[in-house]
Order: structure tokens, then sequence, then C-alpha cells
């Protein structure tokens, strides 16, 4: 069977690209002028797409793309992934045309590529799993020992982040803004450090936060003294983690640092909608999130995958397509991270949104989320029937999502307020009501896409 009946959008080929330089070239590789010798869906290869690029050297570049992952090859000497011709090849294939050939037959070349990437897709389905564990229980011993040795260094760290919160509600948190006005971030990128060299890079990424705090704006010291608590609360849990119940043990020490692990015997298979795609970077490694929702299940789940080096995560899901896949839930107490275990069939548009309510049920979800979680930054919702509305005129507050019928708003985050897709969210609604998914936290909330009578489909606003 062919998905040549589901063809992607622009838009979607367009998510999957690496960086800004990357879309703006595989746009203009997007017609059939350079194209030779397209195809797709042949009935042995469902899901595939090939073509020959015309380039700069006498050889045209072989592309080849599988759908169903989505996965990439290309005979160019890029190192972006996906490369500018195989954004193209998408683009003209998604294009509808005639440029790409249906049910044609794939050359050697394509053939041999996708003949390997099933046969490796089969290894790792039918024994990937099972061999990492066995390779991880290859000297269990040696496993626990190790980990031992990491849990003692994050103990240390603990006792010496405690001892600097404890400085730092002592000397006042006047004496911290006097600090930061010097340009005294000096001593928490020195704790940061400290946490760094004890392996606890999530102890590390909170003291940095708390560094920044101080003189950033209009009520700091309220925010100060609430990550200092919500730190705190961290570094006792750490201490106490043997009396916690299991799966909150598993939350701390995900919050900690400690690498997280797919549940054992927790496997979920669903058409999973893709709802979201979003890159962000530390400097040193990029993360992408892909959020999911399950159509039967109604389940949420979370995809990471990372980057290092200035490479993009090869983890891609175009918005707007449901997966039909099998997800293994990561363990911990509310916990929403998930591992993609194997794929089925090639991913298809979606078509109504998923069932959302108003923007009380929202910030009641998320507060039953922090029951489980208390150090949860946001919680994913579905806001049914909002309307954008801008900030009060005489200058007061900030853009927000009010219920159509009047009444309860949330205010959208700082960064959304100032991001491009702001405008999107307004264009699409028009003033009038619609649909939006997003992130919601303490900060507000961070709309992720948008749905509405006049739009087709599933609009990012990432």
């Amino acid at each position: 069977m062919t998905d040549l009946g589901v063809r992607w959008t622009a838009e979607q080929v367009l998510a999957l690209a690496p960086d800004d330089a990357s879309r703006r070239a595989g746009s203009k590789l997007g017609t059939a002028g350079p194209w030779s010798e397209t195809g797709a869906g042949a009935a042995q290869a469902p899901g595939a797409v090939w073509g020959l690029c015309r380039g700069s050297g006498s050889k045209p570049y072989q592309t080849v793309v599988d759908t169903a992952g989505p996965a990439y090859t290309c005979s160019c000497p890029s190192r972006k992934f996906p490369c500018k011709h195989a954004l193209g090849l998408l683009l003209l294939w998604a294009s509808g045309g005639g440029g790409v050939a249906a049910d044609g037959e794939p050359p050697a070349w394509a053939r041999e590529w996708l003949a390997g990437r099933r046969k490796r897709a089969g290894r790792t389905e039918g024994g990937g799993a099972a061999g990492a564990g066995a390779a991880n229980a290859a000297d269990p011993e040696a496993a626990r020992r190790r980990a031992e040795r990491r849990a003692g260094r994050i103990t240390a760290g603990v006792g010496e982040l405690e001892q600097r919160l404890a400085d730092l509600l002592r000397g006042g948190l006047a004496a911290a803004d006097s600090g930061a006005r010097a340009g005294g971030r000096g001593p928490w990128e020195e704790t940061a450090a400290r946490m760094v060299d004890a392996q606890a890079p999530g102890l590390a990424a909170r003291a940095r936060e708390l560094g920044a705090i101080p003189g950033s704006g209009a009520g700091w010291p309220g925010r100060l003294l609430e990550e200092a608590s919500l730190l705190h609360l961290l570094d006792r849990a750490w201490l106490g983690l043997d009396a916690l119940p299991g799966p909150l043990a598993a939350t701390v020490r995900t919050r900690v640092g400690l690498p997280s692990a797919p549940g054992v015997g927790t496997e979920v298979r669903d058409v999973w909608s893709v709802l979201a795609q979003y890159d962000t970077s530390d400097g040193k490694v990029t993360t992408r999130r892909i959020w999911l929702r399950g159509g039967e299940s109604g389940r949420w789940a979370l995809l990471l995958s990372f980057g290092a080096a200035g490479r993009a995560p090869e983890l891609a899901l175009p918005v707007g397509l449901a997966v039909d896949a099998r997800l293994a839930p990561h363990a911990g107490s509310g916990q929403l991270r998930a591992g993609l275990v194997e794929r089925f069939g090639t991913p298809a548009p979606f078509g109504a949104p998923p069932p959302g309510g108003p923007v009380a049920a929202a910030a009641e979800a998320y507060g039953r989320a922090l029951l489980a979680d208390p150090w949860l930054e946001s919680w994913p919702v579905v806001l049914a029937d909002v309307v954008p509305l801008p900030p009060e005129p005489e200058g007061g507050g900030a853009w927000r999502l009010r219920d159509a019928a009047g009444g309860a708003a949330l205010p959208l985050t700082a960064h959304a307020a100032r991001g491009p897709g702001l405008w999107k969210l307004v264009a699409a609604a028009g003033g009038r009501p619609v649909t939006v998914f997003g992130e919601c936290g303490h900060r507000g909330v961070e709309p992720l896409a948008v749905w509405s009578e006049d739009t087709e489909g599933t609009v990012a606003l990432t």
C-alpha cells in the first residue's frame, strides 16, 4: 500500500529543517527544475521518495527519504540532517503537481538504502531493547559500583549546595541584588560548576537560574525565594531518597540529572497525533521536544532527541501528522517522557484537534501535575474556544488567552509574546475563537499549535 494519497504540507516539510538556512535552500530546490528520475510509493517501498538532484558537480546527488521515519540519505557532502536536497525533494512531492511519479520503480541505489534501513529497523525492533538490556546487565556488579560512586558525588554536591542556600538566606536577598549589580553571578556559576563536577547537571542548571534572578525585574525577590525553596526541596528529597515512593524517587533522580530510562512492561501502542516540535540549545547540546497525544488512549507523550556539536537531533516528526507507534513511557511520578520503540506504516494527517477545555481546566491540570512533581515547569494542555487578547490599552498586563464566553484568562509567557508565533496565532484567530495546544505553567501558557475554521489542518507556532 502506498502513501501518495496522503501528502504532507510544505509547512510540515519545512518543520523538519535543522535551521533557517536549510529552509531557504530547500525551498529553492522544491521545484521540478533540478530533479530527475523522481518517484515515490512503490509497492515494495511504501513511504519512500527518491530522486536525482543536479548540483555543481558532474554527477547529480542521489537523495532518498523514507517518510515512515522520517529518515533521509543523500550523496551530497552536507552534515546537516536532513540536507537541503532532502527538503527540496519532499517539497516537490508535497506540492502534488506531478513532479514526483507515483508507484515508480526505485533505482538500485535507492533500493539498497531502503533495504538496509528496513533490515536495521528489524534488528532494532526484534532485539534492540533486549540487546541493550543484556549489555547493561553484562556486569551488574560493576554497574552497581559506578552508580554508588556517582550517588556519593551527588550527595557531596548537595551538601555544598545546601550550604550555599543557607548563606544566601543568612546574608539576605538584598545582598544577592548587590552582588548582581556588581556582576556577581560568579558565586552561582562556581556553584553550578561544582554540581557538574558532582555529576548532577540538573542541580547545576537550577543553580545557574538562581544566579540570573537578582535584579531581573519587578518581583525578583519573590522569584528568587521560590526557586531557592524548590532547590532546597529537591536537595532534601535526594538526601531522603530511600524513604520516597518509587515513582517519586524516580522523578527526583531525573530532576537531579540522572538519566531516565523507559519503564518495563508499560509500552503503549496508539495512533499518536504530532502536536508540536521545537528545539532549544544550551550552546553545547540541542534538545528537540516532540509532543504527542494518543487518539485512543488520550495519553500525552514527550519524545526527546539530542544533537551535539552543532548537529540537529535526528528524530523528527512533522507537526500535523498522526503516527501509528508503540511508545515506552519513562519511569517517574507524573512524567510524560517516552521512548519511541516501533513505528507502523507511514504518518498521515489527523483530522480534528484533540479535545480541549476552558482556561480553568488547563490551570487545574497543571495544579494536579504539580502534586506528583513539584519541580514541574509546565504541563501540556488543549484550550478550546479561546481568543488571543493584547495587553490592556493603559499599558498593564500581557498578551493572554481568554475563554470566548468571557471570564477566565491565562497570560502568555514572555517568550511567547516576543516570538513570531504570536502573530501566527493572532492571524489564525482573526478575533474569533480558536483551539490552542500549548504548555501551561507558572509563567503562563506557551502556545505551540492552533486550529481555526479558516485554516487547514494544524498551524505550528514554533
